[in-house]
């Protein structure tokens, strides 16, 4: 899957030292990526914008 074109965040709650942070881009049409933010050049997952929305809401309620 091409991702050259995947505009990468990170979470606002992500400290200002870097740390242990995930990078998603949900830019891309029919997918969103999540990669390491310290490997930004190792591989990313992929997921359909369903299942990570559903994923994002069973997070949320967890916390």
């Amino acid at each position: 899957m091409d991702l050259s074109n995947a505009r990468w965040r990170k979470s606002t709650r992500s400290g200002a030292s870097g740390g242990n942070c995930v990078e998603v881009a949900d830019n891309l049409p029919g997918v969103v990526a999540v990669r390491d933010s310290k490997n930004a050049a190792g591989p990313a997952l992929t997921f359909t914008p369903g299942s990570w929305a559903a994923f994002v809401a069973r997070v949320a309620d967890r916390v």
